[in-house]
């Protein structure tokens, strides 16, 4: 047969992962035609005034590639008007293929072969498949359910002398956790007596509630120069296909990113990146709207769940994501539970097994994974009002003996 034995030609980074579960679970949707509560991405329309600023840049031939970095100068405002840093439009910034490919261009900056990097779990799939491609070794610190708390000692005795970086994802995929002041200068702190790199993922740092303050890393003392902040316009704007995100970092840093980029992608969407000084120029009003909205969003998600015996023990405070944990008395894993989501109400959700991770440092990680890796599911809230009424109809069934959902 054609093709027998090509899987021995594959690398051995490319035979250690297997596809997104998330990705799949949205092919499942779709052939079922479920209501997408997985991935997390906006099913309502982008704002008009930066759709038309898409549509009159096409039709303006920003169509070729695009390397003068023209959204630099407007980041570097908001930069320093969100978080008082100065940056450098000219040097301090790398615009790439949305947040995954500047945290990917970003590691393949600064880690070598053997080089660790901690990663706060439960973690977003990518940030380890980067590192593994750039040879680095993963190290997961477990954040403490059920607030998922940081806990000093464990994140301390986590670092060796092969720590080159720490990853930071606040507002945090998949709890919805915002990283506290204190949190954050422990970390702060770590990173800079043990001289390591910082690199995090601020893609929600729009999307925060109960009057909680996005706080980044890089604002803290001795941290700039050894943090790289990566982000995108995708959360913010709900343009995920748009594919416009960015770097910034330390001049050196920041060159070695654009470097990169340049061999792996060459350029982000050009009519996008033109798109993005109308989206990033957006006036105060605009961003209180978004936060209100997923707000009611999140509000509304947590009562149905709630409503229907799901655990509700943490109270997403940023992102759009609520990470619940499965009715008490519920025999079911979570894969198993989604499984019967998608077959008897036709809706669909993430299980969370998929955003842990076994190898945590001095921890009996078989302990870990039997004690709740497998009792959380992931439901996705970025989606019309219209689309989570339709989910509330599905879902709002009572629950049976077992504390599983119950669905005629």
């Amino acid at each position: 047969m054609e093709g027998r034995g090509m899987e021995k030609k594959l690398s051995s980074a490319a035979k250690s992962f297997s596809p997104s579960p998330i990705q799949q679970l949205s092919l499942l949707a779709q052939r079922c035609n479920a209501i997408n509560l997985a991935e997390g991405f906006p099913d309502f329309p982008a704002p008009l005034h930066i759709k038309n600023a898409a549509v009159s840049a096409i039709n303006s031939d920003f169509n070729q590639y695009r390397h003068v970095q023209g959204i630099c100068e407007q980041l570097a405002k908001i930069v320093k008007q969100m978080h008082g840093l100065d940056v450098d439009p000219l040097s301090d910034i790398a615009i790439c293929c949305g947040q995954t490919e500047a945290f990917a261009a970003a590691v393949f900056a600064v880690i070598d072969k053997g080089d660790e990097v901690v990663i706060f779990d439960p973690s977003y799939e990518t940030y380890e498949a980067s590192i593994i491609i750039a040879g680095g070794v993963p190290v997961y610190v477990a954040l403490d359910p059920p607030h998922w708390t940081l806990d000093p000692d464990k994140f301390i005795k986590s670092i060796t002398t092969r720590t080159k970086a720490v990853v930071l994802n606040s507002p945090h995929n998949p709890t919805g956790k915002v990283f506290s002041k204190n949190e954050l200068e422990i970390i702060a702190g770590v990173c800079c007596t043990k001289d390591c790199l910082a690199i995090t993922d601020e893609v929600y740092e729009r999307i925060i509630f109960d009057s909680e303050k996005h706080i980044s890393l890089a604002s803290l003392p001795g941290m700039q120069e050894r943090t790289i902040i990566t982000s995108s316009l995708s959360k913010t704007f709900s343009v995920t296909g748009w594919r416009v995100g960015w770097a910034i970092a330390p001049p050196f840093i920041a060159a070695a990113i654009r470097n990169i980029h340049v061999k792996i992608t060459d350029s982000a969407p050009a009519p996008f990146q033109e798109a993005a000084l109308t989206a990033l120029s957006s006036p105060l009003e605009y961003f209180e709207s978004l936060r209100k909205e997923y707000e009611f969003k999140r509000d509304y998600v947590v009562q149905l769940l709630g409503g229907i015996g799901f655990q509700i023990l943490f109270k997403p405070k940023g992102s759009f994501f609520l990470f619940a944990k499965l009715p008490e008395n519920c025999l079911l894993s979570d894969i198993e539970y989604v499984e019967e989501l998608i077959k008897q109400a036709g809706v669909v959700a993430v299980p969370g097994c998929g955003f842990f991770h076994a190898n945590f440092s001095g921890e009996n990680s078989s302990e870990a994974v039997n004690s709740y890796h497998k009792k959380y599911i992931r439901f996705a809230f970025c989606k019309s009002n219209d689309t989570l009424a339709a989910a509330a109809r599905k879902l709002g069934k009572p629950v049976d003996d077992s504390g599983c959902l119950k669905i005629n």
